[in-house]
């Protein structure tokens, strides 16, 4: 059994990296807001995850170790480059009709203005949980912070998203019941 998980290992490993590309780039995007640095650091993501494979003992453990990868290879970018340019449009095709398109576009770009408006710490940690479902022991893992300070984290980005976006976007059918909507 030992020759065959030696050769089995690292397409598992690779599969792994394919599955979760999409993934780290929607969280690097999220937190940074500019394509072209999520590219790059997805990329260096990639690059260290190829390196350093061997460190990975349990492969059920990839997730996280990725994300870890992540976040170290985001701050790694940001204290080389102090300055960037932010790309704030990103067109999605989708099959929905028009109007259905320009609602479900104004209430993303209100969701994306309101993550940009939070603090980095609470933005990563938002779009970690809410929008990846990592636990809060996982994300602690990733950003290299306690649990407790996740959750504090957590608690604060939601009341300021709560109170930016309550006020503006409502369920349409029902105009005097406000709700926010879970957009992925």
């Amino acid at each position: 059994m030992g020759i065959l998980s030696v050769i089995c290992r690292p397409m598992e490993f690779r599969r792994g990296l394919e599955r979760n590309r999409s993934r780290l780039y929607r969280i690097a995007y999220s937190w940074c807001r500019n394509a072209a640095v999520a590219d790059d650091v997805v990329q260096d993501t990639m690059i260290k995850a190829l390196h350093h494979q061997r460190q990975l003992r349990d492969l059920q453990a990839l997730d996280a170790w990725l994300f870890s990868i992540l976040a170290n290879c985001y701050r790694d970018h940001f204290r080389r480059h102090r300055e960037t340019e932010d790309i704030d449009d990103l067109e999605l095709p989708t099959h929905d009709t028009p109007e259905t398109e320009h609602s479900q576009n104004q209430v993303i770009a209100m969701v994306r203005t309101a993550i940009a408006t939070l603090p980095e710490g609470q933005r990563q940690v938002v779009t970690l949980v809410d929008l990846e479902g990592f636990s809060y022991a996982e994300v602690a893992q990733i950003l290299s912070i306690p649990t407790g300070t996740v959750m504090s984290r957590l608690c604060r980005g939601r009341k300021t998203l709560q109170q930016l976006l309550l006020p503006v976007i409502t369920r349409p059918s029902e105009p005097d019941i406000r709700e926010i909507w879970r957009v992925k």
